[in-house]
């Protein structure tokens, strides 16, 4: 059974879902839910990411467990990389995993990306700078690229 958390944070409610082993997923909501989970062996995480959005914390070290195939478990793995406050584009990911040609396939697995803010598909931009696709919307990724790096978004955006 997975346990819940619900999170306020500046740019929506963060759902945290996960058990003892670890937290299996975060996301935003869209909306306030109707009823409100703080289970406490989430609590950790909560915490960080209250931490994170303080601005007091820029390196998660809660215990994760991600479901995915294999491809999407080494593209995950990549974001991981990307130190905070840079970011970096979905051709150099694919360059990295070995295959500039998967472009495609790991914008596709970046986009299923289950674990919100912690493994950070939103550090990954277009090739020319640009914001590209969000599942959380455009705007966080803005909101969360300012937040890890104001004098660098500055420039690029």
């Amino acid at each position: 059974m997975k346990n819940k958390y619900h999170l306020p944070t500046p740019i929506g409610i963060a759902l945290i879902e996960g058990n003892a082993n670890g937290v299996e997923k975060i996301s935003v909501l869209s909306e306030t839910p109707e009823r409100n989970f703080q289970d406490t062996e989430l609590t950790e995480a909560a915490e960080q990411l209250k931490a994170y959005f303080k601005g007091e914390l820029q390196e998660f070290n809660f215990s994760i467990q991600p479901q995915g195939t294999a491809f999407q478990q080494r593209v995950w793995q990549e974001l991981l990389k990307i130190p905070f406050g840079k970011t970096t584009s979905y051709l150099e990911l694919s360059k990295r995993l070995g295959d500039p040609k998967a472009i495609r396939a790991v914008a596709s697995a970046n986009g299923k990306n289950p674990l919100w803010i912690v493994v950070p598909c939103h550090r990954v931009i277009g090739s020319d700078g640009s914001l590209t696709g969000y599942a959380g919307g455009i705007w966080r990724k803005k909101w969360l690229l300012e937040h890890e790096s104001p004098a660098q978004q500055q420039r690029l955006f």
